[in-house]
């Protein structure tokens, strides 16, 4: 694992916040924010972590999910208000309130979307860089 900043994984951070902002803001329904905004949460921790953190795949991405259920987790045992942090907004949207099976299935959907695409991604370049080596 090295520290290296990379632009596309930063740029993507920063259209996923601005994404997420937008359903918070604006989307009070009951699909898009809770299931669509859980998905995209992971995809924005990964993306931010990639941004930063040269390693593996993989390892990022577990990483991110085995955070997320961590996270959940605490939902589950009401960790904010065994802090005492009830009435901190912000401490409320950051850890949140209700464990639920959903937001496990959304994350976990949310992580095995973003390894596709990064497998698929991979998988391009790695194609052209052989096909431009064989017209060579």
């Amino acid at each position: 694992m090295k520290l290296r900043f990379n632009w596309l994984y930063f740029i993507l951070t920063l259209l996923i916040f601005a994404i997420e902002i937008l359903i918070a803001i604006y989307l009070h329904d009951g699909f898009i924010r809770p299931y669509v905004g859980d998905f995209l949460v992971v995809i924005l921790i990964y993306c931010f972590v990639r941004s930063f953190v040269q390693a593996p795949m993989i390892q990022v991405a577990l990483a991110v999910l085995v955070f997320s259920y961590l996270v959940e987790t605490l939902q589950y045992f009401q960790v904010v208000k065994l802090l005492g942090l009830e009435h901190s907004r912000i401490a409320n949207i950051v850890i949140g309130n209700y464990f639920t099976w959903t937001d496990i299935l959304s994350y976990t959907l949310g992580i095995g979307f973003t390894i596709l695409v990064e497998k698929m991604s991979t998988g391009n370049r790695i194609t052209k860089v052989k096909e431009s080596s064989a017209t060579s």
